[in-house]
């Protein structure tokens, strides 16, 4: 998959400035200066295209009280990230432009300021190539005009989309995102800028790899999924390359790391490397909301690619459309239970 494209189109204009006498930069499209203080970069962007930013954004909240993603009472999508440049904090928010299409205003704050508001545009889909997605299915075909601000954004930050998925393996979403909060109020600094209270910073691969044995245990985590995060901290700076990688090498890098199936590399490239036909196989609820969307029935996850063959290319695109119709078979049998580790 190529690495971070070129914004087709897209027109970006220097915001107001947040804190008057600020310079403007035309050229980068924000205002301000960058740096951890109180000053934000600014940013507008008008894509050529519909943009849902709470809906491209919401792949990467890990539930309603997650320290890295809130939405605040304006609608603001706020987001701490670990950039290449180091902590900041991202404010996104959207609205109608004057030409009828849709203005995108951003602000960021901290050393990676500049760095969140360069690839907001790839964060929200400016890269996410639809050619050749013609859902023949009416579910899919409703749901495509229904959300057609719905694209395959990519962060470019591989680790912030694998640790979390690593704490999602084989457990109820409550125990992972309770292990998530814990860990990131531990262990992450906090936000800089503004953010609202409580919000925390992705800590860096040296510190995931030092966590000890008892502190997983008090978040939750059990040993294997421990040592599968220590594993991978310890070759961060090889998975980052994955989003300069075709698909089937970033897949085999993720895949060669022991604890990282395919479904797990799914979820990576979907959020990182913005791969609109990473399929989470083995995903315990996924096959049979296709099998019941696509063809009323439940299926397995053979049955489900067999489903999803007619849009190769475009098949998490397809899983993502189902996802946000809510269609799912009646449920017969009691809901997993949250695991306690702790009390081991």
């Amino acid at each position: 998959m190529p690495a971070d494209p070129v914004v087709p189109a897209a027109r970006v204009v220097p915001a107001d400035p947040v804190v008057p006498g600020d310079p403007v930069v035309p050229a980068g499209g924000w205002t301000g200066r960058p740096g951890p203080g109180a000053e934000p970069l600014t940013m507008e962007w008008s894509p050529p295209y519909p943009v849902d930013v709470p809906l491209i954004l919401s792949v990467h909240r890990r539930g309603a009280r997650d320290p890295a993603y809130r939405s605040d009472a304006s609608g603001a999508i706020w987001r701490t990230v670990l950039s290449p440049a180091g902590p900041g904090t991202l404010r996104v928010t959207a609205g109608p432009s004057p030409d009828g299409g849709t203005r995108v205003t951003a602000a960021a704050w901290g050393p990676g300021a500049a760095w969140l508001l360069e690839t907001l545009p790839s964060l929200l889909g400016a890269g996410d190539d639809q050619a050749g997605f013609v859902p023949v299915h009416p579910l899919l075909r409703e749901m495509s005009a229904r959300h057609s601000g719905a694209r395959v954004g990519r962060s470019g930050r591989v680790l912030e989309a694998l640790i979390p998925a690593v704490l999602e393996q084989k457990v109820v979403g409550a125990e992972a995102r309770r292990a998530w909060r814990y860990l990131l109020h531990r262990f992450g600094q906090p936000a800089p800028g503004p953010a609202p209270d409580g919000m925390r910073v992705f800590p860096d691969a040296a510190t995931w790899a030092r966590i000890p044995s008892w502190e997983w245990h008090r978040a939750g985590v059990e040993p294997v999924r421990g040592r599968t995060i220590t594993g991978v901290a310890r070759a961060a700076a090889r998975l980052e390359e994955i989003t300069a990688m075709a698909a089937d090498d970033a897949d085999r890098r993720l895949r060669s790391l022991p604890g990282v199936g395919p479904w797990t590399s799914a979820e990576v490239r979907q959020r990182a490397c913005g791969d609109a036909d990473a399929v989470s196989v083995g995903d315990y609820n996924l096959p049979a909301a296709v099998g019941w969307a696509l063809a009323g029935r439940v299926v397995d996850d053979a049955g489900m690619l067999r489903l999803l063959a007619p849009y190769a290319g475009h098949r998490y695109r397809a899983t993502r459309l189902v996802e946000l119709s809510g269609a799912r078979p009646p449920r017969h049998g009691p809901r997993l239970a949250m695991r306690e580790h702790r009390a081991f």
